[in-house]
């Protein structure tokens, strides 16, 4: 709704497009209870967004120059109560363009994912700045930014082409990859998992992919990696909601019509003689979707792409991930070292999962008390209630002298 209202009214009038939105889905909160759900509460949202718009529109001598698309916009009067005011094809679009104006190099590099995020997917500064590791202030201050930016530099609606199109494509896909990785494992809340932000990701990635501005192998290769991790949802909790480890997996629940989009994509990522960290990561996937076991898993081959991916990827995270693939070859001895070695470690001393980490190697190598303080230290910094849960566990076979 953002990115149609956006097309019609100007980047310029982001804000606008944006308040509109946000009072439509305020007044279905507040009506909707006591009238009932419409048939259709899209279209049902976009009317009331489109309306609320063309009130300020009449007030605002500023939108003479755009008559013509407000006419066209009006015209759509006509459909029912229940009827899509925009078509599918027209909204896709508009999605794909506002993507490329909040990647426009005009931007500060440091906004330009965080705005994408917040306007195309919906995130609040709180999992901005979770994703990258800052805090609150420095993401609204990002955002602000972002926004000066794109009115001064009066941004065009519109998808670029050739070089302009190359340097905007790799900040796309990186909004998208970390859409999906707020999805796949949550920054805070009740839920570990939020699938619908996952499925969203896939959504705009697969519409890039289809699309000639976007039909990259990097692009098939980010796809790629989203499907054959997200073919593994079914399994990632338990009844209950806790989380579980990949060797606790039923792999026989794993999506495998999933896994095959996934495979296929990855097999299309591979034309041309282009490797990116994306491609890298979807291997890294593909050895856990291959594997008809945890014990079976090709540690060697996943250790070695990360050894690839580390030369792409120098951020902490990715090194971290890196020492459990060398615990899983060399022992958890080796991965504890390999921690230790970490270049910006500090960067990740608020961060749970290193904490976890520490206290399954130190578990693994029997110094449990040392893993229990691991784990309390990852205890207390953990987001989602499932974590916290598992961790907790954790600890307890700390306690009990269980070194599993």
């Amino acid at each position: 709704m953002v990115a149609t209202l956006t097309g019609i009214f100007g980047v310029e009038n982001l804000n606008l497009a944006e308040d509109v939105v946000q009072e439509a889905l305020a007044r279905a909160l507040q009506t909707w209870p006591f009238y009932g759900i419409p048939k259709n509460p899209s279209a049902w949202i976009m009317r009331a967004s489109r309306n609320l718009a063309l009130d300020v529109v009449r007030r605002r001598k500023v939108f003479r120059n755009k008559q013509a698309e407000i006419v066209r916009l009006m015209e759509r009067e006509k459909a029912g109560p229940d009827e899509a005011i925009f078509l599918e094809e027209q909204i896709a679009d508009d999605r794909l363009r506002l993507i490329f104006v909040c990647c426009h190099p005009a931007i500060p590099a440091d906004a330009q994912v965080a705005l994408a995020l917040k306007t195309l997917c919906g995130f609040g500064v709180t999992e901005s700045s979770r994703a990258f590791l800052t805090s609150k202030a420095a993401i609204a201050k990002r955002l602000t930014r972002a926004k000066q930016k794109i009115r001064q530099a009066q941004i065009r609606f519109e998808i670029p082409a050739g070089e302009e199109l190359v340097q905007r494509l790799d900040t796309v896909l990186q909004s998208l990859y970390l859409l999906f990785n707020e999805g796949y494992k949550a920054s805070s809340g009740e839920n570990l998992v939020r699938e619908e932000l996952c499925k969203e990701a896939i959504r705009l990635a697969d519409l890039l992919a289809q699309h000639p501005a976007g039909n990259q192998p990097k692009t098939h290769a980010l796809l790629a990696l989203m499907l054959l991790n997200a073919a593994r949802f079914p399994t990632r909790l338990d009844s209950e909601g806790n989380l579980l480890r990949l060797e606790e997996q039923d792999r026989t629940q794993w999506d495998q019509a999933m896994i095959a989009r996934g495979t296929f994509h990855l097999a299309r990522s591979a034309a041309g003689d282009e490797l990116s960290e994306y491609h890298l990561q979807a291997g890294i996937a593909a050895c856990h979707c291959a594997a008809k076991d945890y014990e079976s898993t090709d540690w060697q081959r996943i250790l070695l792409l990360y050894d690839r991916l580390i030369e792409f990827d120098h951020s902490p995270v990715v090194a971290l991930n890196r020492a459990a693939a060398v615990a899983n070859v060399r022992g958890p001895k080796a991965g504890l070292q390999a921690v230790r070695s970490i270049q910006g470690l500090k960067k990740l001393s608020s961060y749970y999962l290193l904490y976890a980490v520490l206290g399954e190697f130190e578990m693994r190598s029997g110094n449990l008390r040392a893993a229990a303080e691991q784990f309390r230290k990852s205890f207390e910094l953990a987001g989602t209630k499932s974590e916290r849960a598992f961790l907790l566990k954790r600890l307890q076979h700390c306690v009990d002298g269980q070194a599993t």
